[in-house]
């Protein structure tokens, strides 16, 4: 039986396996054998006897857990198996707090140990109390916004929203002890970054080389973003195509707004805060990208979010608030309102992307929408120079960045240009290091490197 997220092979014991014990038990559990090489034959090990006796006090007196240790023999072989149940609670071992993840150990630091804890003791950023900042401190505007918007969408009743802004805080659990949780502020406060920089929403216009044309960075309270970031997308960012029906003025956006609307939102109230990292906001021609930080619940992936699943929102306050306010949906059904809506229009699916601890949501532009969109035709041919378009370029790159295992032919197919054409190009962007394959031909895919 090899290794695995489960099971560790040790020749020998050493003191330091203390560690590896301490990461089973912060994860899920495992078996450490002692006496069997990396490649699981068995090597033995001569004390068995003695380790039979200490290596059980040193995990209770190391770890404060217990763990069963138990003795096999096999081909006139002794070996231990050293059986490590689940904790409840973070196990350290001399203060350090490691994790068994694969089939490696990673010691815990920093932001991933506060989360590890969060996750061990049900205790969230977002529930920690603030001292130097009072209900009195609040923007009033944030609070008619939210009574406004609970009213209308019928989230609330008039009766249980004609309170004053104290009771209704703790009507939405947004209050402990007479004193304001982080995520009251977050919400309610006209300057979030008092407690956590990143507490803001940055929108930027993206040229086709890339660079930002221009940009906002909205900073007030949570509640005061919302209710202002789409407006602002569809009024600075954004063009609709023109048309009219019988005198009637027609416009079409590019972008289905109820999905933009829906995703934006769902990055806000499910943005991991204590990162330090604004939602963000990029818009091009033919795509807008939506990115916050974020920690999947665990065994999630992003085909997981594409697919029917359990409400599990990482900020539960904010997202309580959020769904008050009538700007997110409940019951995990956000995703599915924004591919109706992305359907409804005749565009694309959107795609998500996880990349570390940072979930984008990429939307494609309905074609039919877009104005004023350069045109690219079969055969286009390099400059005479050897470099390459910009339009292209960035097609290309775009196209690769969406799918990065996309073959020649695909990719062919998706630019319009022919086959050799695109191998040209591909040189060129090769050459300059704006791409790089990775593995091999028949299983390797491209890396962006801009």
């Amino acid at each position: 039986m090899a290794e695995s997220q489960n099971i560790e092979y040790k020749e020998t014991w050493r003191d330091e396996y203390l560690k590896w014990v301490c990461g089973f038990a912060n994860a899920q559990g495992g078996t450490i054998y002692i006496g069997i090489d990396d490649a699981g034959n068995i090597v033995g090990i001569q004390n068995a006897k003695k380790l039979l006796e200490d290596i059980p006090n040193k995990i209770q007196s190391g770890l404060g857990i217990i763990a069963d240790v138990n003795k096999h023999t096999r081909g006139g072989k002794d070996y231990l198996e050293i059986k490590i149940k689940p904790s409840a609670f973070p196990i350290s071992y001399h203060g350090e707090f490691h994790y068994r993840s694969g089939a490696t150990k990673q010691q815990l630091t920093g932001i991933a140990l506060s989360e590890f804890i969060v996750q061990k003791t049900g205790f969230r950023w977002e529930d920690v109390t603030v001292d130097n900042i009072t209900v009195d401190d609040l923007d009033d505007e944030s609070f008619k916004i939210f009574r406004r918007e609970a009213l209308s969408k019928k989230r609330m009743t008039e009766t249980e929203l004609n309170v004053s802004n104290e009771e209704l805080l703790q009507k939405l659990h947004l209050m402990v002890d007479g004193k304001l949780k982080r995520s009251a502020v977050l919400l309610f406060y006209s300057d979030p970054e008092v407690i956590q920089n990143g507490s803001f929403v940055k929108v930027g216009k993206f040229d086709e080389k890339g660079r930002v044309v221009y940009h906002n960075d909205l900073e007030e309270s949570l509640i005061v973003n919302a209710s202002k970031v789409i407006d602002l997308i569809y009024q600075m960012y954004l063009k609709a195509k023109i048309s009219y029906e019988h005198d009637i003025r027609v416009e079409e956006y590019p972008f289905a707004r109820e999905a933009i609307r829906e995703a934006v939102y769902n990055a806000i109230a499910h943005n991991c805060y204590m990162y330090g990292t604004p939602i963000q906001i990029r818009i091009m021609d033919d795509a807008i990208i939506i990115s916050n930080s974020c920690i999947l619940p665990e065994g999630w992936t992003v085909n997981t979010l594409m697919e029917p699943h359990d409400s599990k929102p990482y900020n539960p306050d904010i997202a309580r608030v959020f769904y008050r306010a009538g700007f997110i949906e409940n019951w995990g059904q956000g995703i599915q309102k924004i591919c109706d809506e992305c359907q409804n229009i005749g565009a694309e699916l959107p795609v998500y992307e996880l990349t570390g601890t940072t979930l984008r949501i990429r939307f494609r532009a309905l074609e039919s929408a877009l104005i004023d969109r350069p045109k690219v035709h079969k055969g286009q041919s390099a400059k005479d120079d050897g470099t390459i378009d910009d339009t292209m370029a960035f097609r290309i790159i775009d196209e690769i960045r969406r799918k990065p295992e996309i073959t020649l032919d695909q990719l062919s197919e998706q630019v319009g240009i022919a086959r050799r054409t695109l191998v040209r190009y591909m040189s060129v962007l090769k050459k300059e290091k704006r791409i790089e394959r990775v593995g091999g031909r028949r299983y390797g895919c491209w890396k962006i490197n801009e």
